[in-house]
């Protein structure tokens, strides 16, 4: 652990300056990290990787800790299971950092080249953001997957995990500077905030404006839209993860079936949970019923349209309010569009740009509605719950963009990088 977070972790910090002197400690960090070859980088990670492992049992302990603290300030169970680690959790959170490791480096990489009619030789180079602030809530996972990306694409971090999470980050964190010392990497490549105080967050947006380049917000509504409303430097986020399945008349019904089950129950806490069953007016007499009682017989509350409602009497009417909730439970707002021009009016008017998916047998249909759904992904027969950087083969991911700027979809290695326009000459001057 760096002494900067060694220091001051056992007293009350004075906030301004511990948030300072971190900066200033990136920005010194970032400068050695951004000419750091590939090996030495995956050297860190790997070792990182390693001290997760051996670790595990005292990463366990430290969620332990949180968990119960947790269960006694009542929160709520998807918040909860977003908290909680477990053995296979935890070598999921190795997997991950091993598999960024693997990636391709994208800093130093010249996207493209061309040469102009005088001679000159131009070409668009990747260089790293330089300091990147992550601020999230409740997901340990967070501390590995954030660290580990911002260190394979040459970017010094600051983290800000959420104090419900505290104990874990900083078990985490211990293992992410265990690998950045094996390399000869400055501890401070991947600082964590040592203290809960909600005023260090303030500080990261508006108080850091020249050593943060970037902040990245992961976790709820409250949060993300605090920093889009108060950040004085660029934002890469999504406020809200309204995400739609969509039923199509020509649905094969066991595909449908299993997709929006998964869709919706894998795990409900998740940005990529579906939270409206859209199905097609040409589907009720086929698919409506078995897609609702599916749904309500595995414990999930259905809120439905009239329409939906007739399909089985357990289903609570459907307000206004529902077709723009974010649940992150087991519930679920449905109703009945015609076709897929329907499905995606109702998406444009409620959704939140995240991920919606088709389901359909027929190519026209969904070629239409990957067209018209202007989401950051949209899938054809596959479920929602794949939006996810590694499911995307990223290795892991910062979180998912729905801005139209930079980066949209999973935020992974190269989407925290910018480019720089390298010009070789043999002397040329511009009359």
């Amino acid at each position: 652990m760096s002494a900067l977070t060694t220091d001051i972790g056992a007293t009350t910090p004075n906030i301004p300056a511990l948030m300072a002197a971190m900066g200033r400690a990136a920005v010194r960090a970032s400068a050695v990290l951004a000419l750091a070859n590939t090996a030495l980088k995956n050297q860190a990670l790997q070792a990182a990787a390693a001290a997760i492992r051996a670790r595990a049992q005292d990463i366990l302990a430290a969620n332990a800790r949180d968990v119960a603290a947790a269960h006694s300030k009542g929160l709520s169970s998807a918040l909860l299971d977003r908290l909680l680690l477990d053995p296979a959790r935890i070598e999921s959170m190795a997997r991950g950092i091993e598999e960024i490791m693997k990636l391709p480096d994208p800093i130093g990489v010249a996207s493209a080249e061309w040469t102009r009619p005088n001679g000159l030789r131009i070409q668009r180079v990747r260089v790293p953001l330089g300091v990147i602030g992550i601020i999230y809530e409740s997901r340990p996972n967070v501390t590995a997957d954030a660290g580990a990306l911002c260190l394979k694409s040459g970017n010094a971090v600051i983290l800000r995990g959420g104090s419900e999470s505290s104990e874990s980050s900083a078990a985490i964190h211990d293992c992410l500077i265990e690998g950045l010392l094996s390399a000869s990497l400055p501890a401070e490549c991947i600082q964590l905030v040592p203290t809960t105080d909600r005023s260090a967050v303030g500080e990261m947006l508006s108080g850091m404006m020249n050593t943060i380049d970037v902040v990245v917000p992961r976790g709820g509504k409250d949060l993300v839209a605090r920093v889009q409303r108060e950040a004085r430097v660029p934002v890469i986020g999504h406020l809200e993860g309204i995400c739609h399945v969509y039923v199509d008349r020509d649905a094969d019904l066991e595909m449908a079936r299993a997709i929006v089950r998964n869709a919706k129950l894998r795990r409900t806490g998740i940005c990529g949970a579906a939270e409206t069953l859209l199905i097609d007016a040409g589907a009720v007499e086929t698919h409506l019923k078995a897609l609702v009682v599916d749904l309500l017989d595995a414990g999930c509350e259905v809120r439905g349209d009239g329409q939906v409602q007739r399909a089985d009497p357990r289903v609570k009417r459907a307000t206004e309010a529902d077709w723009s909730t974010e649940y992150l439970d087991a519930i679920i707002s449905a109703c009945v569009v015609n076709g897929v021009e329907g499905a995606a009016a109702h998406i444009a008017r409620y959704g939140s740009a995240h991920t919606d998916a088709i389901v359909t047998a027929n190519p026209a249909a969904a070629e239409r509605f990957l067209s018209i759904v202007d989401s950051a992904i949209v899938l054809h027969n596959a479920s929602t719950q794949f939006a996810d950087g590694g499911e995307f083969g990223m290795g892991a991911e910062i979180g998912i963009s729905t801005d139209r700027f930079h980066a949209r979809g999973p935020v992974g290695v190269e989407q925290l990088t910018s480019y720089k326009y390298v010009v070789h000459g043999s002397g040329q001057v511009r009359p």
